[in-house]
C-alpha cells in the first residue's frame, strides 16, 4: 500500500503534506487492498438487515469502524453491536454514554436503534461512508510517520462540520473534550499540560474557552468554520508539537553543549 510522503517534520512538513495531499491522497485510494474493501462495502452493506450482521462480517466492519476511526475496536464486536442496537434516540443508550462521540455518529450512520430508521441501504450512504473511511485510512498511514501530521489532518476534515453544527458553545467544547484527536490538538495548541485532564470537566471547559479567547480573540468554537482561523489553530498545534520534540530529543548533557556553543 502506498505510504504518504512527509519529507519533513513539523511546519514545513505539514505545509508539504497540504500542497500535496490531493495528489498522494489519490494514489493511496488506489491501492488494491483500499480498493478491495471498498468495493466489497458498496456491494454488501446495503443487504445487511441488523447491527449483528453486520458485526459478524469483519470486511464490512472494517470499512463501517475506520470510517469514524474506531478501527481499533475491530475485535470487540459484542460491544460495537451494543452501540449499533440501542441506537441515539435514548439519552441512557451505550453510544450516548461515551464522552468520545465518534460512538453516537457511527451508531446514528446506521440507524439499528429502537425506533430509528435503517440507512445502509440509503441512496448515497455505501459512498459517504466509504468516503469517511479513505480520508481515516490516509490519515492512520500519515500518522504512522508523524502522529501531529495525523491530527492535523482529521482536525482539518472534523472540525468544521463541530464548528457550524447547531448547539451551544459549550455543547460544542464538550464535543471537543471527548474527542481524543480534537482534545489533544487543543489542549496542545493552547500550551495545556497532560495532566490537565485531570481536572473537573467543568473547570477544563473554563479553561479551554479562557485559553482560547486569548489565543484566537473568541471563545465560540464557530469561529473555526473559517478556514484561515483553522489553519491558524493547526499551526499553533504543529509548532508546539516541533517545539516539544525538540526538546525531548535533547539529553541534558547535549542542552549543556548548546548553551555553551552560544
Amino acid at each position: 500500500m502506498f505510504q504518504p510522503i512527509i519529507p519533513l517534520s513539523g511546519l514545513s512538513g505539514w505545509r508539504f503534506l497540504q500542497s500535496t495531499y490531493d495528489r498522494q491522497f489519490e494514489t493511496f485510494t488506489k491501492s488494491v487492498e483500499l480498493k478491495r474493501d471498498t468495493e466489497y462495502f458498496k456491494d454488501n452493506i446495503g443487504s445487511i438487515e441488523t447491527a449483528e450482521d453486520l458485526v459478524k462480517d469483519r470486511r464490512l466492519l472494517t470499512v463501517a469502524l475506520g470510517a469514524f476511526g474506531l478501527q481499533d475496536d475491530i475485535n470487540n464486536r459484542y460491544f460495537i453491536r451494543k452501540v449499533l442496537e440501542e441506537g441515539t434516540t435514548n439519552d441512557d443508550s451505550l453510544a450516548n454514554r461515551f464522552a468520545d462521540p465518534r460512538y453516537s455518529e457511527l451508531s446514528k450512520a446506521f440507524g439499528f436503534g429502537p425506533s430509528e430508521t435503517r440507512k445502509n441501504a440509503a441512496e448515497g450512504f455505501a459512498q459517504n461512508i466509504s468516503e469517511k473511511f479513505q480520508a481515516n485510512s490516509f490519515e492512520v498511514s500519515t500518522g504512522d510517520q508523524d502522529q501531529a501530521m495525523r491530527i492535523a489532518l482529521y482536525a482539518q476534515r472534523q472540525l468544521s462540520d463541530i464548528a457550524d453544527s447547531d448547539g451551544s458553545v459549550d455543547t460544542k467544547w464538550f464535543t471537543i473534550m471527548g474527542d481524543p484527536p480534537l482534545r489533544n490538538l487543543f489542549q496542545k495548541a493552547l500550551n495545556l499540560p497532560e495532566s490537565f485532564g485531570q481536572i473537573d470537566i467543568d473547570q477544563q471547559l473554563g479553561v479551554f474557552k479562557e485559553r482560547a479567547k486569548k489565543a484566537f480573540g473568541t471563545e465560540d468554537v464557530a469561529n473555526f468554520s473559517d478556514p484561515e482561523k483553522l489553519q491558524e489553530l493547526i499551526t499553533k498545534f504543529i509548532v508546539k508539537d516541533q517545539i516539544d520534540n525538540f526538546g525531548n530529543s535533547l539529553s541534558s548533557g547535549s542542552i549543556a553543549l548548546t548553551l555553551l556553543q552560544r
